[in-house]
């Protein structure tokens, strides 16, 4: 299918030189006399680069056809992270980037297919962490309004509420990378 320059926007997948490649942020940019262009920045799906590109208003490009799957994380030993559906599969860390500080065993993760070759991973959106490192709430500690850094089960670090402690289960926007509610 074809993609007219108008239908260009965050979200987007597209074929760029014959690499599948999603658009990660765009905005207009008009010249002088000139027609307008769109500066973009994308990601390429199968190997996690990113980019910049400018898109000329004549530009007519291909939707790049994303068939998406279930598939299981297995574990992950140095750079290398394994998943399972039918098959193994094994991702490196340049591949599906900072989201592996969100991965845990077990977790199912949305598949990539482009072509019939799995390329890369979504993680959900919401996901439940345990908080197994917590500085102490110190009442009238005013250095940080409300926050302080945590660590989760996984590694990752992300800032909560005062009152999140070691052992809590929280909610945390893989996306966003910020916590969202306390669970337990």
């Amino acid at each position: 299918m074809k993609i007219s320059y108008s239908e260009l926007e965050k979200g987007v997948k597209i074929i760029l030189k014959n690499e599948p490649c999603q658009i990660i942020e765009c905005s207009p940019m008009f010249k002088g006399r000139g027609s307008s262009v769109l500066r973009a920045k994308l990601k390429k799906l199968s190997t996690g680069e990113i980019f910049s590109h400018t898109f000329q208003s004549s530009d007519i490009l291909e939707e790049a056809e994303i068939e998406r799957e279930e598939i299981e994380f297995i574990y992950s030993h140095r750079d290398s992270f394994v998943f399972k559906n039918k098959e193994r599969i094994v991702f490196s860390m340049d591949q599906i980037g900072d989201t592996a500080t969100f991965l845990k065993p077990g977790t199912k993760v949305e598949a990539m297919d482009y072509k019939g070759k799995i390329i890369n991973i979504t993680l959900p959106i919401k996901m439940h962490f345990k908080v197994i490192e917590a500085p102490p709430n110190i009442k009238g500690n005013r250095s940080q309004p409300g926050t302080k850094t945590v660590t989760l089960e996984t590694g990752a670090k992300i800032n909560v509420p005062m009152f999140i402690e070691q052992g809590n289960i929280i909610e945390v926007n893989t996306e966003t990378k910020e916590y969202v509610k306390r669970v337990e």
